[in-house]
């Protein structure tokens, strides 16, 4: 059921997301594709604030907080995964993959390398701070709109 809360922290968790995305693109080396980036962790920030943030409201602002820590790490996880998704069929399409099972650990290689890309302190501080906003932010439009 759509409340203001499921509202502000959808909005709150995309606006994070995109900007954590074109934070985080600024870190992939020269000639990868980042033109999708923004927009795809905006969507996938939409979809978690939606569903974990703002269903998760009413317990407290430490909860909230807590709960969008939660959003943004699950975030970021879906996103990388998406991408080295993306990644990898672009890939897969210039043939450098001998078969399917290598293109799918290939995935897994690419998320490490882009989890170790994300973990800069400017980004992760980034996300920590707007994913306690983006939590008390839910927990007060829960609030304020019953």
């Amino acid at each position: 059921m759509p409340t203001a809360a499921k509202l502000f922290a959808a909005l709150a968790f995309a606006a994070l997301g995109f900007l954590g995305g074109r934070l985080f693109a600024g870190q992939l080396p020269e000639g990868t594709p980042t033109d999708i980036f923004g927009p795809a962790t905006a969507a996938v920030g939409l979809v978690c604030g939606w569903m974990i943030s703002g269903a998760l409201v009413g317990r407290g602002y430490v909860a909230a907080m807590s709960t969008g820590v939660r959003t943004v790490v699950t975030t970021a996880f879906v996103a990388l995964l998406a991408y080295s998704i993306y990644i990898m069929v672009l890939r897969a399409m210039r043939m450098l993959y001998d078969g399917p099972i290598e293109a799918l650990l290939g995935v897994s290689a690419l998320m490490l390398s882009y989890a170790r890309l994300l973990a800069v302190p400017e980004i992760l501080a980034m996300l920590l701070v707007g994913g306690l906003m983006g939590g008390s932010i839910s927990e007060w439009a829960g609030r304020r709109w019953k």
